[in-house]
């Protein structure tokens, strides 16, 4: 039962989120065989200038070993 929680700045329409959940959830899917019905998706909006304290110094840094992608830049 997939759980997926995307942490984005905001800025985002409701039509891209619409498109991204659908693309997240057909990957998931077919990457790990998990039925449509199982599968869950969330959007968490950060202010850019929180970005650091609540996302990237404790989601990413904080969870390196975890983290399957990194990002491109640093603080």
């Amino acid at each position: 039962m997939p759980h997926i929680i995307v942490k984005l700045i905001p800025g985002r329409t409701e039509e891209q989120k619409k498109e991204l959940t659908d693309k997240i959830v057909q990957a998931v899917m077919e990457t790990v065989n998990a039925g449509e019905s199982s599968i869950s998706v969330s959007f968490e909006e950060v202010p850019i200038e929180k970005w650091q304290k609540e996302v990237y110094q404790p989601e990413i840094l904080g969870k390196e070993k975890t983290l399957y992608k990194k990002p491109g830049y640093s603080y």
